[in-house]
């Protein structure tokens, strides 16, 4: 079982499990294609305007703009948040700090 957790700070943090079965599932492009949609519906701003943006830099806007409702209701969005973002990652434990705006393992 693969788990993620979303921190919003001060204790908010919100844990997903995801079984293998669902991210060997996933194509390989699905998170990129998944979190560019995102970030342009939720009209993410980009850490660095001026280069590349990276896979973790979208996670984390992701997770800021979609908001802490979303993770806190468990709903589906949040749900394929958390598929998207340890496929990408591609490690079984994840944690998205939205305070620290980090992301580890």
């Amino acid at each position: 079982m693969n788990t993620l957790i979303v921190s919003f700070g001060d204790g908010r943090d919100y844990e997903f499990a995801v079984n293998d079965d669902t991210l060997d599932a996933l194509d390989n492009r699905a998170p990129r294609q998944w979190f560019d949609r995102e970030f342009v519906e939720l009209e993410c701003t980009p850490s660095n305007p001026m280069g590349k943006l990276l896979i973790v830099d979208q996670i984390l806007n992701v997770a800021k703009y979609g908001g802490e409702t979303r993770f806190a209701q468990s709903n589906e969005w949040a749900q394929r948040f958390a598929e998207n973002t340890l496929k990408a990652v591609g490690r079984p434990h994840v944690r998205v700090d939205t305070a620290d705006w980090a992301i580890s393992y």
